[in-house]
Parts: C-alpha cells; structure tokens; sequence
C-alpha cells in the first residue's frame, strides 16, 4: 500500500503571503499524527494543500502524491479522505437529518438536494456509519436541533461515509482541523472518546490543533509547524514536552499527563 502523503519542497502562497515554506512530509496510511502549530503558523493552509484545494507553487523539485498519485479529480479524491472542518454545519445542513446529513457526504452537498439519488447500498452504508459513530440515536433528529458535540460527530460521520477504501477493507484516513473548537467539556470528552475508538478500528487521523488535550493517546507522532515550517516531527515522547512546547508557542508552558492524555497551560 503507498504512503497517504508525500510532500516534497512544497511552497505554497496565499495572495501575495509565502504561507508554507519548503514542506517535506511523509505520511503511512492509517498513521496517527497531530500537527501543533500557533494560530496563523500554516496548518489549515497545510490541510487545504492535502486535499488539493491549495495549490504549490511550481518548481522542478516539488511533488505533492496522495494515496500514490500525483493528479486527482477532486470529487474521486473526497471519497477517499475523509476532512472535518473547524466549522459547524452550514444553514442548508441545520434543516437536514442526522441519516440524511451523512448521506451527503456521498455527493460533498450541505444536503440532498432533489436532483441526487440515494441507493439502497448509499442507505445501508449510512447506518453502519451511524452505529460507528454511536449516533443511531440522532437518525431522524434535524442537525439544527443537535448540540454542538452531536453535530461535529454527524460531520465526521458524513466524512467517514463516502470512503471507497472501507469497502476495500484499507484503512481510512481523516483529517480534523481543530475540531473542538466551540466544544464545551462533556463534547471535548465524548469526541476524544469517538476518535480513540476509530483510531483504534484502523482509521487514520491527521489531528491539526493547539488544544494538547485534543491528543487522544493513539497518537504517536508529533509535527511541529511555526511560520509555515515544519521545525519538529518525531515520536510523541520526545516533541509533547514542557520546554518544546514553550518553545513552539513562545510562552512558558507547563504540561502534565494522565491516562495517556497530555494537558498544558
């Protein structure tokens, strides 16, 4: 199986701003990785290169491979990655089911609008998603009705259910871009919990976040991104330190550890 991601010498600009500088980046699929950088350091430009919505400046030693193909078309690429976006669900999305919202994720629409036709297979792999993501109990509830934490589990579902690797029986890999954010306490917690649960079915997660509490324990590597650079990529024993991240966030940080999980402040 080819490595989910090879970034080699990737620049990438953002109007007249050099937001990534000189990117190199290896990523197995079904790895585990969380990306730690302070806001405006590059990661959701970072995400947005992944999945092809950025694109590199052009230069004779710059490659971007993906699931180990160089060109994709971005409708075949989205069944194949799974993105979570900081964002809560759009207004069309509010009106929609929690099934209904899912089913979605086979067409990248923010609902079914009447012109997409759902299969029968569509249906079934929709309620498998459902009970992966212990939310059967929000099928027929409209998402604007659910608390944040319910509707950030319905976006991953929507992310996980249009994955042709499932049916091949080949991990999945997601990408979450700080996906607690307007999380309260019990949502962070019960998130955690969802993705140590798919990490540990096989699913890859590429994390982007500055929350350490965010870093479930199945997470064993660490990138460290500041100005658009990658300043660190190693084992989580060796970068998830009080003076790496003091260092990475230019403040004192102090860091503790419980059950796997790492807290700073």
């Amino acid at each position: 199986m080819p490595p989910f991601l090879e970034l080699t010498h990737v620049n990438v600009a953002r109007g007249d701003n050099m937001v990534l500088h000189d990117i190199n980046l290896s990523v197995d699929t079904g790895e585990h990785i969380a990306i730690l950088g302070p806001n405006g350091c590059g990661k959701s430009t970072l995400i947005k290169t992944i999945t092809c919505e950025c694109y590199p400046i052009v230069q004779p030693e710059t490659s971007v491979n993906i699931f180990g193909r160089s060109r994709w078309d971005l409708t075949e690429l989205k069944k194949r990655l799974g993105v979570v976006s900081a964002e809560l669900p759009g207004k069309p999305t509010l009106h929609t089911t929690g099934r209904d919202a899912i089913l979605t994720g086979f067409f990248s629409s923010s609902t079914l609008w009447p012109n997409l036709t759902v299969t029968a297979a569509m249906r079934e792999r929709a309620d498998e998603v459902l009970e992966q993501i212990d939310a059967v109990n929000l099928i027929n509830k409209p998402v604007g009705e659910m608390s944040a934490g319910q509707q950030r589990r319905i976006m991953i579902g929507r992310a996980l259910v249009g994955s042709s690797s499932a049916a091949a029986g080949d991990p999945q890999m997601l990408l979450l871009d700080e996906p607690s954010n307007a999380l309260d306490i019990s949502a962070q917690r019960e998130l955690r919990s969802l993705l140590r649960k798919l990490a540990q079915q096989g699913t890859g997660i590429l994390l982007i976040t500055h929350h350490i509490a965010d870093i479930i324990p199945e997470i064993d590597r660490i990138l460290l991104l500041r100005d658009g650079r990658i300043i660190g990529d190693g084992p989580k024993s060796e970068l998830l330190t009080a003076p790496t991240l003091s260092d990475l966030f230019q403040t004192e940080v102090q860091l503790t550890q419980k059950d796997g999980f790492h807290h700073a402040w």
